[in-house]
């Protein structure tokens, strides 16, 4: 399954390669009827890829609604900030195939009346930013976007926006202040960045795999995109497949793709024939599936109903001895260190949770320390301005939860 992945082989961030596979032919038939843009993303049934599974449709309805800002239009931002550890499906993207993702884009702006387009770009991906600087490039004078400003009225805009590198950069009220040079600081909520983001102007944000889809759905209907899924969910997915396997690597398969068929089909197994001990499902963020979920959907509402979450599509595999603890460990490190400081439960609270859990990992944990832990996982969510001491809190909760006996054992033996 190759909707999105294939073409990035054969033309890469050549535009004329691009337009003569089939590119331009999805934002052409926008630009004849863009009246139907949102109900076809709607039929289609794409949803946010960027880890929340929000239906696009409502997203790209709320910023239509919006009148333009004087001076100012409105926004969008093709947000590739992209920094938790196991997902790497935008650098891919960005570097190897960016011109559909700027084709969705484009087709993005002309469904809400947006006149200035943002590629928010991970600075410290260094071939992703020159692909997209190259492929914007490309676009600037061709008739398609001639015709685009016609239709909007006035000169579209677009251009790369390097982040900051941080991990909360990729929030996106953050993005919206970095689009505008300022620290990515997430803000409270509302104003959403619909009704208000870069200089107050009504903003689209979508992940840069959520626009990479757009051009395909113009282009073949939402018919044929809700075909490519499997049970009742729409369209393909790229899965980020790390750990204990034998074939880590990107992976583009149908929407709804058992977790058993990624790991053991397309990741080839395990690692020296170890056993499957867990999967970290959408990144260190989310809760752990041990081995009686190998044959769940991958799709957002069938892990929701098992109490987890599809997030970036992410896949983290643990085998049988890599330590859970150790794991966490790691993951609440990175998220105490990234934390933006600005909330004090989270930069707190993270890094008294990444304390105990590196006592603890070292032997040297103290009787009451799970206990602690379990306090916190009740304490935190919902404390800061943005998800970081929500995935912190959901993942350390998750490891306690699935492997308790790890930890029980790390308190009385070291």
């Amino acid at each position: 399954m190759t909707v999105l992945t294939a073409e990035a082989i054969r033309v890469g961030p050549d535009l004329d390669a691009w337009l003569k596979a089939g590119g331009g032919e999805g934002l052409s038939q926008a630009l004849d009827d863009p009246a139907a843009i949102i109900p076809t993303i709607e039929a289609a049934g794409l949803r946010g890829l960027g880890g929340a599974g929000f239906p696009t449709h409502r997203k790209w309805s709320a910023v239509a609604a919006q009148p333009r800002l004087a001076g100012e239009g409105k926004w969008v931002i093709c947000n590739g900030n992209e920094d938790e550890p196991g997902t790497f499906k935008d650098r891919f993207l960005l570097s190897r195939t960016p011109h559909q993702v700027i084709e969705g884009a484009l087709i993005g702006a002309l469904a809400v009346g947006a006149t200035n387009v943002a590629l928010y770009v991970n600075p410290r991906e260094a071939a992703s930013v020159e692909a997209t600087r190259a492929a914007v490039a490309a676009w600037t004078g061709h008739d398609l976007l001639s015709r685009l400003s016609e239709a909007l009225g006035e000169p579209l805009r677009i251009g790369v926006f390097e982040g900051s590198g941080l991990y909360v950069g990729g929030e996106e009220t953050a993005a919206v202040a970095s689009v505008m040079g300022r620290f990515p600081f997430p803000s409270l909520k509302p104003p959403f960045p619909a009704e208000a983001g870069v200089n107050g102007a009504p903003t689209l944000l979508n992940n840069v795999e959520t626009f990479a889809h757009v051009p395909h759905i113009l282009r073949h209907g939402p018919e044929w995109y809700r075909g490519l899924g499997r049970g009742g969910a729409a369209g393909t997915k790229l899965f980020s497949l790390s750990g204990d396997v034998l074939r880590p690597g990107l992976h583009e398969l149908p929407m709804g793709t058992s977790l058993r068929e990624l790991v053991f089909g397309c990741g080839g197994g395990m690692l020296a024939d170890r056993g499957f001990k867990a999967v970290f499902t959408g990144g260190p963020s989310n809760t752990l599936l041990t081995d009686a979920y190998l044959d769940v959907a991958l799709d957002f509402d069938s892990l929701r109903d098992r109490g987890s979450r599809l997030g970036t599509g992410a896949m983290i595999v643990v085998g049988e001895g890599t330590s859970i603890l150790r794991k966490t460990a790691e993951y609440v490190a990175f998220f105490a260190a990234n934390s933006c400081g600005q909330c004090p439960p989270c930069k707190v609270g993270t890094h008294q949770v990444s304390r105990i859990l590196g006592r603890i990992e070292a032997g040297a944990g103290r009787p009451g320390d799970l206990e602690a832990l379990e306090n916190l996982t009740q304490l935190l969510p919902g404390s800061g301005r943005c998800g970081l001491v929500d995935g912190a809190a959901t993942v350390l909760a998750s490891s306690i939860k699935t492997f308790r006996g790890e930890y029980e054992r790390a308190l009385r033996h070291g």
